[in-house]
């Protein structure tokens, strides 16, 4: 008798883009994800990861801040000019600033050295889950259906969004706080429920970071139309999407 699950096909495992100038994080992290499963890519340094990920895109991508050649911030500026790929940087607990920096920037999170492997094997599938449609029932049904509210058209299975007909590019974090934004105008959504629907449980993030990703989407969206201002603000409450006039 033939075992049911022979007739299913292996699972590809997503990969993994690791740039560190440190040798041994570049051994101990991939050793850590390879043993999940996981293929990874290595570089040293930021000059030879942006050749490496335009030729073979990965489907994440962990950057060190602090690198020689190009740094990580650098990095991720020039790869957000083509490619709004999910990255999540490795940075030293006294660069606060640089942080944010990277946060307006477009990076998806961050972890602070020193890191434990688990720690970082689990937000790289956390910001993985956040990338990937949903696939279940009633999620996959909603997740299906294309959101129009006024110019605004979102739709979340091909992670495509439109303003008044023009493509607005945005990251995994940024669609899904949209997102959830824009499901019921007029409704305000505090910053813990924006936390919410964009990160996973296991990610602890602070309010700078909702606030960071709110500025990045109205800076993204006045690109296209300089009087947008879908978004508003309830200082000491929250965000909500404007309702139509």
């Amino acid at each position: 008798m033939v075992p049911a699950c022979a007739s299913q096909e292996p699972t590809v495992m997503p990969t993994i883009a690791l740039v560190d100038d440190d040798r041994n994080i570049l051994t101990s992290v991939s050793i850590a994800l390879e043993a999940e499963g996981y293929r990874v890519q290595t570089y040293a340094d930021g000059a030879s990861a942006l050749d490496g990920l335009k030729s073979s895109p990965p489907d994440l991508a962990v950057f060190d801040i602090k690198m020689p050649r190009m740094d990580g911030m650098e990095l991720l500026r020039r790869l957000r000019q083509s490619s709004e790929l999910p990255v999540i940087f490795l940075t030293s607990k006294d660069e606060e600033i640089d942080e944010l920096f990277g946060l307006k920037m477009g990076a998806d999170d961050f972890i602070r050295k020193p890191f434990s492997q688990r720690l970082l094997v689990e937000r790289v599938k956390a910001v993985l889950r956040r990338a990937q449609p949903r696939e279940n029932g009633q999620a996959k049904a909603e997740s299906a259906q294309v959101l129009e509210r006024g110019k605004l058209v979102m739709d979340p299975e091909r992670h495509a969004c439109t303003w008044d007909a023009k493509n607005v590019t945005l990251t995994v974090t940024e669609f899904l706080i949209l997102e959830s934004l824009a499901l019921r105008p007029g409704v305000v959504k505090s910053r813990n429920a924006l936390m919410d629907a964009a990160y996973d449980d296991q990610v602890y993030v602070d309010d700078r970071t909702i606030d960071s990703h709110i500025k990045r989407l109205r800076k993204k969206f006045r690109a296209v139309d300089d009087s947008f201002d879908m978004i508003e603000t309830l200082y000491g409450v929250g965000y909500r999407f404007k309702e139509a006039a």
